[in-house]
């Protein structure tokens, strides 16, 4: 693992509070996952978690806004979180719990998907 700076270890140390997490260096930010469910990535000294329609809302009342790792319009399906919410252990262990539930489906989704492909290949 790589060695964290002061912000990516209180991210961390924030997250632990509520579930166990697994980090990983990737494309110069950090994608956090817990139990196998890629659900959170730091970028820019911020912190993003997945989103859906289920958790949207959450991120808009707050304020939030998408993550736009290109620097244009496109974005991906991770918002920022709140630095309130990063701050208090029971909303942000709140918060967690629904992206973890986003990166859930979102791996249903995707494997249902796939299985579907594989069976209607020819033979």
């Amino acid at each position: 693992m790589a060695v964290l700076d002061g912000f990516n270890a209180f991210v961390i140390e924030q997250l632990e509070h509520g579930v166990p997490i697994e980090h990983k260096s990737m494309f110069g930010g950090v994608g956090l996952y817990s139990n196998g469910l890629f659900f959170a990535l730091i970028a820019h000294a911020t912190l993003y978690f997945k989103v859906d329609d289920s958790n949207r809302p959450d991120f808009e009342a707050a304020g939030s806004s998408a993550f736009r790792p290109y620097g244009d319009e496109r974005t991906m399906g991770y918002w920022a979180v709140p630095a309130d919410v990063l701050e208090d252990p029971d909303r942000l262990e709140r918060w967690t719990h629904k992206a973890l539930a986003v990166a859930a489906a979102a791996k249903r989704t995707k494997t249902s998907t796939a299985k579907r492909a594989r069976a209607s290949r020819p033979r």
